[in-house]
């Protein structure tokens, strides 16, 4: 268990938020994720968003957010999972890791409310996504399962508007807390960090039996389209013994139609010591995927069209060409299916695919936030 935190006049404010626990000795267990974070009263998680107020838990960050950007759905990374089209994308702040070379980490380290420039409710978010044209909303930046009760809200709105969810997320989470997350969730990018305990206990103090936990769920209880990505970092986790334990567990535990990214990382935030990731080492990892039988593989974060193109299982025919997030080729038939061999694709298509491109763009959510609140008052 985790200690909570004290900041010297602090305010804690929120809504009251699900899955903790009173112990024995009158301290608040939060039950989110493995951290089990006990809190006195003023007291918060490491996550710095859920916190202990009087004789309860509430979440800090309950209908803020840290900006909203359109991106390419490509650059969750999902591959799989409309392919061509936009996504609504936002986050909170905070996180419930303390990864080293976390490359958000502007936003998951901030404690600084201020951040939080964006307010809006769950309506307002599903609005502006329906009137953008987005076919999806993504919970990332931070990881969403520390602003649980916010992202399951804004999930049921966009279900009811006809718009996707997805999450980027570690899946460092309870069973508990991981069901009701991921129940409104269509697609997950989870992020499978390395496969070595050691890597997880040293740099984001974590566990990766857990991780591994939820992305078994994922894919075999909850039915939703997964992709993993691992961001090869030199010298930590790129080495080619820990590669093919990783790839052979993801054949083997969830089977071979299963995306899994490899991107270079850069260095940023405590680990700026460490050099870029040679494209040849992303090379190397997508062979070795590859020979441990997954069908897809991918390189990103670098310009490299054969390894971030889908290629046909059956006859390995180059289904849908990419560079970076841009779209090259198409030959995915009604339902998913191989053009020159009629061979199933594994993922969540729509008969064409959408024309977004690599566009990205700032989408301000107050002028949504007041049509969606007319648009109440009018209905009462």
């Amino acid at each position: 268990m985790t200690e909570g935190v004290t900041l010297e006049q602090d305010v804690i404010e929120g809504v009251p938020a699900r899955h903790w626990a009173v112990l024995e000795d009158g301290r608040i267990r939060c039950d989110v994720c493995p951290r089990e974070c006990k809190l006195h009263d003023g007291q918060r998680g490491l996550c710095f968003v859920r916190a202990r107020r009087g004789d309860e838990l509430v979440l800090t960050t309950y209908g803020r957010a840290s900006g909203y950007c359109i991106d390419p759905i490509e650059k969750k990374p999902l591959n799989h999972f409309l392919p061509g089209t936009p996504v609504l994308s936002f986050g909170t702040a905070g996180c419930n890791l303390t990864c080293k070379f976390c490359q958000n980490w502007d936003i998951s380290k901030s404690r600084k409310m201020d951040r939080l420039m964006d307010q809006s409710p769950p309506g307002a978010i599903a609005e502006a996504a329906r009137r953008t044209g987005c076919r999806s909303v993504a919970y990332t930046y931070n990881d969403p399962v520390i602003f649980l009760e916010y992202a399951t809200d804004v999930a049921a709105a966009c279900h009811a508007a006809g718009i996707a969810n997805v999450a980027v997320t570690a899946g460092y989470v309870k069973e508990g807390a991981r069901e009701d997350f991921f129940r409104r969730m269509d697609a997950v990018n989870l992020d499978l960090k390395a496969f070595t305990e050691d890597f997880y206990r040293k740099l984001c103090t974590a566990s990766l039996e857990s991780v591994k936990e939820t992305a078994v769920y994922l894919v075999k209880e909850r039915g939703a389209w997964v992709e993993l990505t691992t961001l090869l970092i030199p010298g930590e986790n790129d080495g080619p013994a820990e590669l093919e334990a990783l790839t052979q567990w993801v054949q083997e535990a969830l089977g071979p139609d299963v995306p899994l990214h490899f991107t270079a990382f850069h260095p940023d935030y405590k680990m700026m010591d460490k050099p870029r990731t040679p494209p040849e080492t992303l090379l190397r990892a997508h062979r070795i995927g590859r020979q441990a039988g997954l069908n897809h593989v991918y390189t990103g974060n670098i310009h490299h069209e054969p390894t971030g193109s889908t290629y046909c299982p059956g006859c390995g025919t180059k289904v849908i060409g990419r560079d970076w997030h841009m779209l090259t080729a198409w030959k995915l038939g009604q339902g998913g299916h191989c053009t020159e061999c009629g061979t199933p694709i594994a993922g969540r298509f729509e008969p064409k695919p959408g024309t977004w491109g690599r566009q990205r763009k700032t989408v301000r959510l107050a002028e949504f936030a007041r049509q969606w609140q007319a648009a109440q008052s009018q209905q009462q």
